[in-house]
């Protein structure tokens, strides 16, 4: 039997039942649609943990949450990109292949080393 348990030093452990209720969802209803028995569900909320790691994408799912936040994982989040002229250049910049990411990186890199040493 495959077990997985979310890690105590980066992860609490899942509160499955509150993301079930949030669903809509009764604890029969969740098994039924990820075809597993009630039981399991009422097992998997006690430990705030999923014995099985091949339902956790299916969970995930009928939750409408992602993996992460089933696990407990905290949110990623994105860095922000800037507004106006500048964003526009990043965003252009990113879909580049990588070795004329590095170049123009390197370029702009130079040229702030450059005005910090006149500034």
């Amino acid at each position: 039997m495959v077990y997985f348990r979310s890690m105590p030093t980066t992860t609490s452990p899942i509160n499955l039942s509150s993301l079930r209720q949030k669903a809509g969802l009764t604890a029969r209803e969740f098994a039924r649609q990820l075809e597993t028995s009630h039981t399991n569900v009422i097992n998997w909320e006690k430990a705030g943990w999923i014995t099985k790691s091949e339902f956790l994408a299916s969970a995930a799912s009928i939750l409408g949450v992602t993996i992460d936040e089933l696990l407990g994982l905290p949110k990623t989040r994105k860095a922000p990109i800037p507004g106006g002229k500048a964003g526009q250049v990043f965003r252009e910049v990113a879909e580049l292949p990588r070795r004329q990411q590095e170049r123009i990186l390197a370029t702009v890199e130079d040229m702030l080393t450059a005005q910090k040493a006149r500034g």
